[in-house]
């Protein structure tokens, strides 16, 4: 990669591409939708949360990635604060270039400077090469993760 990434928060006019990065998943795909107003909703309430930014990654002035990040206060780990990492998307053409490391470099980054003790992030089992990805950036498969849809 000849060109350096850059972070900004997300606007309003990225909410398209976002969604996009994100449904270009054969995992993701039917769970995340066409672009519509439950996205426009998910958008306000992530804008409008002291602890959420919705990050896009640009290269060449193009929006190649995205990534949420939450900060979650807590009781546990003596009221440690968490980092959770979710929805990490790459534009297809760009994996394996060094994006997505320099995204979750950004993440850990913002995890400090917001005084987080871990980061930790949920990956779908049907996502062999994320969860290596994960490996190598030092993350452990630690705990197992539950869902239940309300």
């Amino acid at each position: 990669m000849s060109s350096t990434v850059t972070f900004r928060t997300a606007t309003w006019d990225d909410l398209g591409r976002v969604v996009e990065l994100i449904a270009d998943d054969a995992v993701a795909a039917s769970r995340t939708g066409a672009y519509g107003a439950a996205h426009e909703a998910g958008f306000a309430a992530i804008e409008a949360s002291p602890n959420d930014e919705l990050v896009v990654a640009e290269l060449d002035g193009q929006v190649v990635g995205c990534m949420q990040l939450t900060f979650v206060p807590g009781i546990s780990r003596n009221g440690a604060t968490r980092l959770l990492v979710e929805a990490v998307r790459v534009d297809a053409r760009l994996r394996g270039q060094g994006v997505g490391r320099a995204m979750m470099e950004h993440a850990h980054a913002r995890g400090r400077e917001r005084g987080c003790a871990l980061a930790q992030l949920t990956s779908d089992k049907q996502r062999p090469d994320a969860h290596r990805f994960y490996r190598s950036l030092g993350y452990a498969q630690s705990h197992e993760g539950f869902k239940l849809a309300l």
